[in-house]
């Protein structure tokens, strides 16, 4: 799977984990970013603000408040904001995250 241009022309989002790039679509209030994700194994425990997600391509387990589901292509996923989550990427993941924090992610200088 590729994203169309429309995606592949956005601000790359700078992100500190190594096998993981991001298009970002900011808002006044919220951001959107697409990912692609190589098969990176564990993302560490964090919390932030509301997150919502599709998964377009791929799979991986993720774990929201203790409790894992694996997610595979068409699911969705919502984490509270303040919960504890986390995520093992099986396979070349392609998703969509809609963040609450405005500033989750920020543009690659």
């Amino acid at each position: 799977m590729t994203y169309p241009e429309m995606i592949q022309h956005l601000p790359e989002a700078d992100i500190p984990f190594e096998g993981v790039k991001g298009r970002l679509l900011q808002g006044a209030d919220q951001q959107i970013v697409f990912f692609e994700i190589e098969p990176i194994g564990a993302v560490a425990e964090h919390k932030h603000g509301d997150q919502w997600g599709v998964v377009f391509e791929g799979e991986m387990d993720l774990t929201i408040g203790g409790e894992t589901t694996t997610c595979r292509k068409g699911d969705h996923y919502f984490v509270p904001a303040g919960v504890p989550h986390s995520a093992v990427f099986k396979t070349k993941t392609y998703l969509m995250d809609v963040f609450a924090d405005k500033n989750r992610y920020l543009p690659k200088p």
